[in-house]
């Protein structure tokens, strides 16, 4: 018999208390909002963000816009920023699929509209993350082979989760506001390399404001929407080997100290970045010119070749799923980020003639033992003179939890961000704030955000 997960769930998030938090998931969750609000700043102008508020046209409201001028209601806050943090590709990556991305708009917008302490937010993290971690482990299976994006149909679970933290509601109401965010769940891998990427993330956010406040008002939903045959887990499931059995890890395996976030290093899809260590290595090693270049072969997973499906891409969006472009924009500008990301440089001929020699091989390797393995990639050159090239076997991801960006890094990266962005908020007061997020006595105190 089934176990009772929507309502472990909403028990587990109304019981769930700042002490109860392993000190290692602290670090955790302060990256996630410090990195999350960096590429949302840098993404406040991109088209995405941009038309999804001219077509909004939200009314003034309690919670800020993209860290400058203008506000709107939560919910709609909450939808207009997630998905500009979305819109470069550049945020963290965790349980399949981009969790701050969800998380932190909501929590901001929604602890804007009731006056939330810095721990309130922290905890509501930990709730959402928490929640949408236990969801993905009760499937084995890959969803994007189903063509399913996690980041939208995980998100507006662990949105409400977050918001239902964040608004203290009883475990019967948690329960309710999941349960809402389950049927919100939404996102297809077609539309990724598009403006719909990001607005995935973006109407996930929103769902879990409104679940949330749906459920606080009385709203009532499924208590078993999650574990039903025709739930949410068996609805999404690649191959239907759903664990719908075995007791709740939620509040004793702590998935946000043990699994942690993975940090973008480069603004494209999180497929190409162990690859693109690789040949940056080998570059920094064995510096190149690009014209002696005959071919590059990459071999990565099955699921990575799935989604980078763009293979001769024309725009900085369509690039940024393509392994081709990532390995033609490593060889010549020795690089890649949101400088190269632009239609201009895609459509360099330089660029579009060794995208054309890039071969991508997948590798069908599985380990039945490992959950969750995915075979090393590795890149190889063959130059015209017939010599070759090969990285190292690429088992882990610089800004992974094996190797962590430092404190430094991730100030670096936040500060080319907000220069990106160019909002006029000071960007090493707004760093060290949301980097210390749990003594915030108020959600005001964080620079940009007072209204």
């Amino acid at each position: 018999m089934p176990i009772a997960l929507t309502v472990g769930l909403g028990r587990f998030i109304a019981a769930l208390r700042y002490a109860d938090m392993p000190k290692d998931a602290l670090p955790v969750i302060h990256t996630g909002f410090t990195d999350c609000v960096g590429v949302m700043i840098a993404g406040r102008d991109e088209p995405p963000a941009q038309l999804l508020r001219v077509a909004l046209a939200p009314p003034p409201g309690e919670a800020t816009l993209l860290f400058g001028a203008g506000t709107a209601p939560a919910p709609v806050a909450a939808w207009i920023n997630a998905t500009a943090a979305h819109a470069l590709d550049f945020d963290d990556v965790a349980q399949r699929g981009h969790p701050s991305t969800v998380l932190v708009p909501a929590i901001l917008a929604e602890a804007q509209a009731i006056g939330a302490t810095g721990r309130q937010m922290v905890l509501a993290y930990a709730a959402g993350y928490e929640t949408w971690a236990e969801l993905v482990r009760r499937d084995a299976d890959a969803h994007h082979n189903k063509g399913w994006h996690p980041t939208g149909i995980f998100g507006s679970i662990g949105a409400a989760a977050a918001c239902a933290s964040l608004r203290g509601l009883s475990a019967e109401q948690a329960a309710h506001a999941i349960a809402l965010g389950a049927s919100q769940s939404a996102g297809i891998m077609a539309n990724f390399g598009t403006m719909t990427k990001p607005f995935h993330a973006g109407r996930a956010a929103h769902a879990g404001v409104i679940s949330a406040r749906l459920a606080a008002s009385g709203f009532t939903a499924a208590l078993d929407a999650l574990e039903h045959p025709q739930g949410f887990l068996a609805a999404v499931s690649p191959a239907g080997r759903i664990d719908v059995d075995s007791p709740m890890e939620a509040g004793r395996v702590w998935k946000l100290a043990r699994d942690g976030l993975s940090v973008k290093k480069y603004p494209l899809c999180f497929c190409t970045h162990r690859a693109l260590d690789g040949m940056l290595d080998l570059l920094k090693e064995n510096p190149l010119d690009p014209a002696r270049v005959a071919r590059v072969n990459v071999s990565t997973s099955r699921r990575n070749t799935t989604i980078l499906r763009n293979h001769r891409p024309q725009t900085g969006l369509e690039a940024k799923f393509s392994m081709e472009f990532a390995m033609a924009c490593a060889l010549v500008a020795g690089r890649a980020g949101l400088t190269e990301l632009t239609d201009e440089f895609v459509r360099r001929a330089e660029i579009q003639a060794l995208m054309q020699r890039v071969s991508v091989d997948p590798d069908d390797r599985e380990d039945p033992a490992t959950p969750g393995y995915t075979p090393d990639d590795l890149v190889s050159i063959e130059k015209i003179d017939g010599s070759r090239l090969e990285s190292r076997k690429i088992t882990t991801v610089r800004g992974g939890p094996q190797e962590p960006l430092a404190r430094e890094e991730l100030w670096a990266k936040f500060d080319d961000c907000l220069r990106v962005g160019a909002t006029g908020v000071p960007a090493r007061p707004l760093f060290d704030s949301l980097m210390s997020l749990d003594q915030l006595r108020h959600v005001r105190e964080l620079p940009g955000l007072a209204l």
